[in-house]
């Protein structure tokens, strides 16, 4: 029998005992990835440096199956792309100048497992996880968003999953007093076990003041600064909670994180008055893996070598053991580097916040990174081979053997209805079932306003947000994704899920400059769901080179599966989130989704196709998903964005929305019951212009086209401006009144229509 591991495992003990066995398995490492750590090392690890080593080279930490193939995005970006990026991927958060000497900072992250074990605190702590992205990045957070995929909405799990983490999202996100102006919510069955809790937050800084997480200059000191560090969030890494991995140690640690914006919010301000004073000369946020993901992360960025003596953490649990000090996910918590002549300054304003702060160590030279514990070794490694150079996998992948059977059952050849009556029927199933009807029952816990710089906030089109008082500068930001598209063709649903993200920043009036993603999928060792991954990054890379923005940074979050691999319902919608940025020169000229002034002119601007397959209308009418998605049309969605842009800065646009979900049924809808003003619109030359019936017209979700409403005095300076961009564009109706009405299908009263939308969710949660 191998002798047991006695507290400390140092690296002396290690080296004496190489045959013993440690429990790499259970920490998700595989036999060639431990053999390669001893191979590193030159002897077998520490039980410290085991759980360092599981984490940091883990999925989540490391990318090791999507990195190979996210270079993408890097080698398709263009110098002409570079114009505006201050900082791209490979930092907490990327960065865009926006001019007049303003930048900011952005970035989305999912926290899925987590929000399914405990709604609450998952989300929660999703979003101060993201906050503390951006702050690390030397911004003043403004903003926060959230992307929600749930499962069936009648399921009996759902209300448990959705009320927790909505709750979770608007008892943090409140708390910290930031707006919470935009996202999606989605109900499908196929996120039912594995619902998706992406965020996303927005910063804002001077463009001369960014702060990195390189940490350099021997000497400086280590410090780390927050909440005491506890036993919450150690999720794999808990078995290190008995050193001696025997039975009968301590009980696991909780898996998921716990919480506390109101000490979140304190940070951020000592934060930026540190910022401010020039005290730090690199920042770390501390997230998944804790110290050792600060530690390595900053050493390996900053080409140094670190210290770390660990007994001086300061803990909120003293029974914690240095592997639990090492991974624990304790929230709040952030790691700086000072100089040695800035520390008496940096810890007088750490305590007029009333902030605890430890030095924990020092940079120095030697290119290793090493912690002690009351004076024993127990990490002796080199940074780069934990942060940088983790396995890489090029893993198989293959198209599914159901692909083509799922794509040869096109909704096109399912019955459309024939009658008015029918027609109108099916309109109002469409727009009021539940991912189609109002989510205010959501947004409504949800405080969008607070700071007082929100231009706009859901349901437009585009969060906006103002970025400098005097000139009126600010930024809109959309978040789209479209997991029944991306089932049907990975490459075209991601395409379509950036087309549609672009096409609402244009559609409020602001130019599209940069992208974050967040990519959801099943699990890398499944051939099927690696080829949905492998063809999702390359259509993404592929539509931002051709519309000439770059993913400044992201997330990816694998293993969001719990079927047989090779099954068509083995994982997950392959969901693919895609969050773009774009600048307002001022917004106060921002475009609102709804009309709210009677008379207007309304267009509708671009052409529709027989593209019903993947649509709202086959879901919610024929519970549906079979064929191939809408084609993505680049050209046309820059041609309509940049036709959207000028017809805000022109002035002529009194309200825009895009057509997305539900296409133009759900389009006319959401536009009319926005401000309680009406219409009438006649769709029969439209029809006959594109060639399509009027169910058709109606529930396609055809790409590039918005609905756009005018003064009448405006509409000739329209159609010029529509004939300049090469866009189609064709008058559809008149604003007024208290209903919407369409010919050829009926009458909706707005008050029932609203009624009946906002009580979808209302009813049952």
């Amino acid at each position: 029998m191998p002798e047991p591991v006695h507290t400390p495992d140092t690296v002396e003990h290690a080296a004496a005992t190489p045959d013993l066995e440690l429990p790499y398995r259970e920490l998700g490492l595989k036999d060639d990835e431990y053999q390669m750590i001893v191979g590193l090392l030159g002897r077998r690890p520490t039980a410290a440096e085991l759980a360092m080593y599981s984490v940091m080279w883990s999925e989540h930490c490391s990318y090791k199956s999507s990195k190979v193939h996210l270079k993408q995005f890097g080698a398709k970006t263009t110098d002409a792309m570079r114009r505006h990026l201050l900082v791209g991927i490979g930092q907490n958060a990327g960065v865009v100048d926006i001019g007049d000497g303003w930048a900011v900072t952005f970035k989305a992250e999912s926290h899925n497992h987590p929000s399914y074990v405990e709604p609450y605190q998952g989300a929660a702590t999703g979003v101060g996880g993201i906050v503390r992205d951006i702050l690390a990045m030397g911004a003043r957070p403004v903003a926060v968003m959230d992307q929600l995929k749930f499962g069936e909405i009648d399921h009996p799990d759902t209300a448990r999953v959705v009320g927790g983490v909505v709750a979770g999202i608007s008892g943090y996100g409140n708390s910290l007093g930031l707006p919470n102006i935009g996202g999606e919510t989605e109900f499908d069955p196929a996120y039912q076990t594995n619902p998706l809790v992406n965020a996303l937050a927005l910063g804002v800084l001077r463009a001369d003041e960014i702060h990195l997480a390189n940490a350099s200059g021997v000497g400086n000191k280590v410090i780390l600064f927050g909440a005491r560090t506890g036993g919450d969030g150690i999720g794999g890494a808990s078995i290190l909670a008995s050193e001696t991995f025997e039975e009968g140690g301590p009980a696991k640690r909780p898996s998921v994180q716990v919480g506390d914006p109101f000490m979140e919010k304190i940070i951020i301000e000592c934060c930026l008055e540190l910022f401010a004073a020039g005290l730090v000369e690199a920042i770390q946020d501390l997230g998944a893996a804790g110290i050792s993901c600060a530690t390595s992360e900053l050493a390996a960025n900053g080409n140094s070598g670190m210290h770390v003596d660990l007994e001086n953490v300061l803990l909120r649990d003293p029974t914690l053991t240095a592997g639990e000090i090492l991974m624990s996910e304790s929230q709040e918590r952030m790691m700086a580097i000072v100089t040695p002549e800035n520390l008496d300054r940096f810890l007088e304003i750490t305590s007029k916040w009333d902030v605890e702060t430890a030095v924990i160590g020092e940079v120095t030279g030697d290119g290793r990174l090493t912690i002690d514990h009351h004076g024993q070794r127990i990490v002796d490694v080199d940074p780069l081979t934990v942060a940088v150079d983790s396995p890489t996998y090029d893993r198989p992948y293959a198209k599914p053997a159901w692909q083509d059977a799922l794509n040869a059952d096109a909704a096109e050849n399912l019955p459309r209805p024939e009658s008015a009556e029918e027609l109108r029927e099916q309109v109002r199933t469409l727009i009021t079932s539940p991912n189609l009807s109002s989510m205010a029952w959501i947004t409504d816990q949800f405080d969008r306003y607070v700071m007082g710089n929100t231009a706009l906030a859901q349901p437009d089109d585009a969060g906006v947000v103002r970025v400098d008082e005097l000139s009126g500068l600010g930024v809109a930001i959309a978040t789209d994704s479209n997991g029944r598209f991306t089932k049907l063709d990975p490459y075209v649903g991601a395409q379509a899920s950036l087309a549609e993200a672009y096409r609402n920043v244009a559609t409020v009036g602001a130019r599209p400059l940069a992208v974050t993603d967040c990519l959801n999928f099943g699990s890398p060792e499944d051939p099927d769901a690696m080829w949905q991954l492998v063809q999702a990054i390359t259509g993404l890379a592929d539509g931002c080179q051709e519309l000439e923005i770059p993913v400044t940074g992201g997330n990816v979050s694998l293993y969001n599966s719990t079927g047989e691999p090779g099954l068509i319902d083995s994982s997950i919608n392959p969901t693919p989130l895609v969050g773009v940025l774009g600048v307002v020169d001022d917004v106060s000229r921002v475009i609102p989704s709804g009309w709210h002034q009677q008379g207007l002119a309304i267009y509708l601007l671009g052409r529709t196709a027989l593209e019903l397959s993947g649509s709202e209308w086959a879901r919610a009418i024929h519970s549906h998903l079979g064929g191939r998605p809408p084609r993505v049309d680049f050209g046309a969605e820059s041609d309509l964005a940049d036709l959207l842009v000028d017809a805000s800065t022109q002035g002529l646009s009194r309200a825009s929305h895009d057509l997305a979900r539900g296409g133009l049924a759900a389009a006319l809808a959401e536009s009319a019951v926005r401000f309680g003003v009406g219409a009438e619109v006649d769709l029969g030359e439209l029809a006959e212009r594109d060639g399509v019936d009027l169910a058709t017209l109606l529930f396609s979700e055809s790409g590039a086209r918005a609905l756009i409403a005018v003064d009448e005095a405006d509409a000739f300076g329209l159609e010029g401006l529509a004939a300049k961009h090469d866009v189609h564009a064709i008058r559809i109706g008149t604003t007024g009144g208290g209903a919407l009405t369409m010919a050829g299908v009926g009458e909706f009263d707005l008050a029932e229509l609203r009624e009946a939308r906002e009580s979808t969710l209302r009813s049952r949660f």
